[in-house]
């Protein structure tokens, strides 16, 4: 093969390989600015043998050339991350996942480490230290947590129409552990002004407020570092399978079960290890040590980028998204034609050129289809002598179109999933406020509340290997599915948890104001432990809802848009938290008139939590029999 494009001369055999290895990089990294920046029809011209070498998905390595199997991605790129990985002998549980993804198997681990390490406790020290009130702590927590679900989207456009996912992930990092630091200020500030260091306008009167604006400060710091790396993350870490790859493509089909087994992971040393060292040793150590994994997350990130597969930037989904309602609105007043093979469209060696999945049409939200409508003004433009571009605000491809019929058809699905996020984000809220009501002695051994989340993180580390493993081969053999059951099936089965889980916490609170009531001067009696069920409740939840959602959302993608609709399934996350803050504010208005001191006051023997847990109780029900609904009219894309 030669830079003048003609068809290359074939190899023998016995050298197609080598030969191909040493000038294929050079020639391909050339000719991809003449072929629209896409590898595929390229490769495809090499001689078979050395075509075999290189991934079929269009995928580079860090030198911007076609991305060789042997090189990049599988095992090498886990090695590569595990090896810098001054945790590993902490974390070598990581070691035996069945990844060939090296992001997830390191930095991901660090950075769920960190963030779990200040989540999780976060409560404790907004009522503890800075004095708020329990509904104002869990209000401010759950506000935080869905600012960090938020920002994904935004982190995915940036990802995938600037900088690609790569570097957003790098600058991420970078921002993520100046806000852990700014968090972690917040507590060194009483400790400094103590061994004499003076500030400017510094004072014991206004210590607590200046320690709050840190403190958010930097959680909002964290929230936009998040943004770029959870979207970025789990994309990053599929691209590290080439679909073409049979082997391969096996292994990814269980990437997103072992993906939440790694999360799970590290916020059970989070939930357990740091928010020990908290409640032991200190605020300032134990904000500290969050933002010393991040670092260490960044540094295994950047040093195995030689063993990493990277796709190029395809333009901002949104935008194509934008095109597609703007061109048909334009074209509201047009009627559309019978025959949809009059819609335009491109042909299918200008889709490959250009990297574009072709998505067939389909007959189901047709005012859409008015954006493909060919109307004289497009057919001057193709007349014309001089070749004038269509814009792309005026008219669109089928391809395009079908792009936004699947989010829309996604959306209500989407919506029934939020209220799952908004029981479990109780877990780092009202959870813990019940369980610092309770009995947190288990023999000689105080338990600090927050850390009963590890029964929610240990049911999802036991569950997860038995589901990959045990309960998809059998259920498979039974339904005859590749995943055993549907996307759909498994996040339905989820969202039957939380009604379970609000109902055990309410009959447990019941209880508790009970013994309280009958001896309102004496300790608790009830111990914490009993709140065990609720959590792993939610933990079963998880292992269904949570990487049932991820899998949908990533499978019914089109490959343009895998970024967007992860980050599509985090922002479900962020609507959760939010819900959840809304109700409890929504709460706390409706049940403290006249001088009441509400269902959920500074001390809960007065209160009415069980209420409100079954008030969400109530809400799951009516949310299920939404699900259901939404599910049967659902479309699938790929039998989902």
């Amino acid at each position: 093969m030669r830079p003048s494009g003609r068809p290359p001369t074939a190899l023998p055999p016995s050298e197609a390989l080598d030969e191909g290895e040493a000038y294929a990089p050079k020639l391909l990294s050339h000719a991809m600015a003449s072929a629209g920046e896409h590898t595929v029809p390229l490769l495809a011209r090499l001689p078979t043998e050395a075509a075999e070498a290189y991934t079929t998905d269009g995928s580079l390595d860090l030198d911007g050339n076609p991305a060789l199997k042997n090189r990049t991605g599988g095992w090498r790129a886990c090695r590569a991350v595990l090896g810098n990985l001054f945790l590993l002998h902490l974390f070598l549980v990581v070691i035996s996942l069945p990844w060939n993804d090296g992001v997830h198997a390191g930095t991901e681990f660090c950075y769920c480490l960190a963030f779990y390490g200040i989540s999780y406790n976060l409560v404790t020290y907004l009522t503890g230290v800075l004095g708020q009130s329990n509904v104002a702590a869990a209000r401010n927590v759950s506000t935080w947590q869905a600012t960090c679900f938020l920002m994904p989207l935004g982190g995915a456009v940036v990802a995938d129409s600037y900088c690609g996912r790569y570097r957003t992930m790098v600058v991420s990092c970078f921002i993520g552990v100046a806000g852990m630091l700014m968090t972690a200020f917040s507590a060194y500030l009483p400790l400094l002004v103590e061994s004499g260091v003076s500030f400017r306008g510094l004072t014991s009167s206004n210590m607590v407020s200046v320690q709050e604006f840190v403190l958010f400060l930097g959680l909002y710091m964290i929230a936009v570092g998040l943004g770029g790396l959870r979207p970025c993350l789990m994309s990053f870490g599929a691209d590290q399978f080439d679909d073409g790859d049979p082997s391969e493509r096996v292994t990814k089909g269980s990437f997103f079960n072992w993906y939440v087994f790694n999360m799970s992971c590290a916020s059970l040393i989070s939930s357990t290890g740091i928010v020990w060292v908290q409640d032991h040793y200190g605020w300032a150590l134990g904000l500290t040590v969050p933002a010393v994994v991040l670092a260490v997350g960044l540094s295994c990130l950047v040093a195995a980028s030689r063993t990493y597969r990277f796709q190029r930037t395809r333009g901002s989904p949104l935008t194509r998204v934008c095109q597609v309602v703007v061109a048909a609105v334009r074209k509201s007043g047009v009627e559309l034609p019978a025959d949809s093979s009059l819609l335009y469209d491109m042909p299918e060696d200008d889709l490959a050129m250009k990297g574009v999945e072709r998505i067939e049409h389909t007959t189901d939200l047709r005012f859409f289809d008015k954006a493909a409508i060919v109307v004289a003004s497009d057919k001057e433009v193709e007349a014309a002598a001089v070749p004038v571009p269509r814009s792309p605000w005026r008219l669109c491809i089928v391809t395009q179109v079908e792009e936004l019929k699947i989010l829309v058809r996604m959306l209500p699905l989407w919506a029934t999933v939020v209220f799952f996020y908004a029981v479990s984000v109780q877990i780092s809220s009202t959870f813990v406020e019940q369980g610092r009501a309770m009995d947190a002695t288990v023999g000689s051994v105080r338990v600090p509340p927050a850390s009963m989340s590890t029964f929610d993180i240990i049911t999802v580390i036991v569950l997860v290997p038995l589901y990959d493993r045990a309960f998809v081969p059998a259920a498979r053999r039974l339904t005859g599915r590749e995943k055993g059951i549907s996307e759909l099936q498994r996040i339905g089965a989820g969202l039957a948890m939380p009604v379970l889980a609000m109902a055990a916490a309410a009959l447990l609170e019941t209880a508790r104001l009970r013994t309280a009531k009958a001896a309102p001067l004496a300790p608790c009696s009830t111990s914490v432990l009993w709140q065990a069920p609720q959590y792993v409740l939610v933990g079963v939840g998880e292992v269904l809802t949570t990487i049932g959602q991820l899998d949908f959302f990533y499978g019914q993608a089109p490959a343009a848009m895998k970024t967007v609709c992860t980050a599509l399934a985090l922002l479900a996350v962020a609507a959760g938290g939010y819900l959840s803050s809304f109700l409890l504010t929504a709460v706390q208005w409706a049940t403290t008139t006249g001088g009441a001191p509400g269902w959920i006051p500074d001390d809960l023997n007065e209160g009415h939590l069980d209420r409100f847990f079954w008030m969400m109780a109530g809400l799951g029900c009516l949310n299920l029999m939404a699900f259901g609904s939404c599910a049967r009219r659902y479309k699938s894309r790929k039998g989902c």
